[in-house]
């Protein structure tokens, strides 16, 4: 396992992490699963765990808590708040009243007294950045948080909560958590850039593509990951984004096989190739995928390679840009753009 500097923190991390969406109900994986995946990605060497209080309505950051139980020193664990957690209309965004509500239940559902990091799910467009990292900051120096970080934030917010943190003497966010692939480079436009500018630490998520790039998908095979029976809409063929997904997997596959590598090892070795980019956050649903995504902790992409994939998906390039996840909300309301 090789380990990263998470930012400018001095905090080691693993290159490959363990994301935990998948643990209880969404992923329909049962506690015991879910700690021997923990086992074994420990055993593997990784030493950071990522999950959020909106999974499985808090099941997983239970399932996490009772698998770490008495080795909680050993891991770097990072969970997140922020998206709906009731049908209260405030229990969500990142507020200060909703941010120490939503940490200690994290918390406790842990079984911890602190979390090395805390992330933001989502922008909050409904909230100052001074007011979250005002509390985030408290939050910080009461010790029940290390450092904490955006998750999905676009560019312009990431660089204007660093300002707005030097302009009231706060502390910062430390790291950025953005969706990141072969199939989905737009991040390589401005994201990247700006993490890398602020010296920021970057775990990036879904770097399989949802499953398209697992190898379980292909022309002429019948789709059945886990995210097809979620969301049938990112798979059907009828989709154009969906088309051109697929004519590039055929293609990556290609290039795969005369590498001899894994699809698997071809998409994670491709986005741990980045400089901005500290860790892969790997989101194992069995113990047979998790074995099957760590054959990538060694993977180095030459250079011939990592060229091959920029003919087939051109640097700064979404080939679903709709499901950037990170829109402004002027784009998607009406009301918000017109007078």
């Amino acid at each position: 396992m090789q380990y990263r500097n998470l930012g400018r923190t001095g905090v080691q991390v693993s290159t490959l992490a363990l994301g935990a969406m998948n643990f209880g109900r969404i992923g329909r994986t049962t506690q015991d699963e879910a700690t021997a995946i923990v086992d074994a990605a420990l055993e593997a060497g990784i030493n950071l765990i990522d999950t959020a209080d909106m999974y499985s309505g808090g099941e997983s950051e239970e399932m996490v808590g009772k698998a770490i139980a008495g080795r909680r020193d050993d891991i770097v664990l990072a969970t997140k708040a922020g998206m709906p957690m009731g049908e209260e209309r405030n229990q969500r965004g990142s507020s200060r009243r909703w941010l120490i509500t939503a940490l200690d239940d994290s918390l406790r559902r842990l079984g911890v007294d602190h979390v090395d990091l805390y992330q933001i799910h989502r922008w909050d467009p409904g909230t100052s950045d001074e007011e979250t990292l005002s509390a985030l900051t408290d939050l910080q120096r009461a010790g029940k948080i290390r450092y904490f970080g955006s998750s999905t934030f676009p560019a312009h917010r990431i660089v204007q909560a660093q300002w707005a943190a030097r302009e009231h003497h706060l502390s910062r966010f430390a790291t950025e958590q953005p969706s990141y692939s072969i199939l989905q480079r737009g991040v390589e436009t401005d994201v990247l850039p700006v993490t890398e500018e602020y010296g920021l630490g970057v775990l990036v998520w879904s770097p399989l593509a949802s499953g398209w790039l697992s190898g379980a998908v292909r022309e002429g095979r019948q789709i059945t990951t886990s995210r097809s029976a979620l969301m049938p809409q990112r798979f059907d063929l009828t989709v154009p984004s969906n088309r051109a997904r697929l004519d590039a997997v055929e293609q990556l596959a290609g290039v795969a096989d005369e590498a001899g590598l894994t699809m698997i090892q071809l998409a994670l070795g491709f986005v741990t190739a980045h400089p901005a980019v500290t860790s892969a956050l790997i989101g194992p649903r069995t113990l047979d995928h998790l074995h099957s995504q760590l054959a990538a902790v060694d993977t180095v992409l030459p250079a011939d390679v990592l060229d091959a994939i920029d003919a087939i998906v051109a640097p700064g390039v979404d080939l679903a840009a709709h499901e950037k996840h990170d829109t402004p909300p002027a784009l998607l309301d009406p009301s918000l753009r017109r007078r």
